[in-house]
């Protein structure tokens, strides 16, 4: 989930006990909190409260609604995040073209295929 960026627990600043905050990840910290991805992250935030879904599920669900991406691979250290991650299948439906669409405008690195 990028990181955390993508749950949403730092858009409103930087929380205590999290895995960004220990000793030696300030590499990681940078590159994860840079204010392009926050400022990303917070529109990605806009289109899941219009979907009334959390940032997690549209995240994964993008990933499996995405052609261009082959596997997605779950990192959950809690039990309820886990089940929040499978609840991301439920999401999949809500992407419309259009929602696809706002979401590619917001990240910015949809893949062009070269032309033959």
């Amino acid at each position: 989930m990028a990181s955390g960026v993508l749950s949403g627990k730092y858009l409103d600043g930087f929380p205590e006990n999290t895995r960004l905050g220990m000793e030696g990840l300030d590499w990681l910290k940078n590159r994860a909190l840079a204010n392009d991805r926050i400022e990303k992250a917070r529109k990605i935030k806009k289109i899941a409260d219009q979907l009334n879904v959390s940032m997690v599920k549209l995240s994964l669900a993008w990933c499996l609604k995405n052609p261009n991406v082959s596997t997605v691979i779950l990192g959950a250290s809690k039990t309820s995040q886990l089940t929040e991650n499978f609840e991301a299948l439920d999401v999949v439906a809500l992407l419309t073209p259009d929602v696809m669409d706002a979401i590619d405008a917001v990240l910015e690195n949809k893949p062009v295929l070269p032309e033959f």
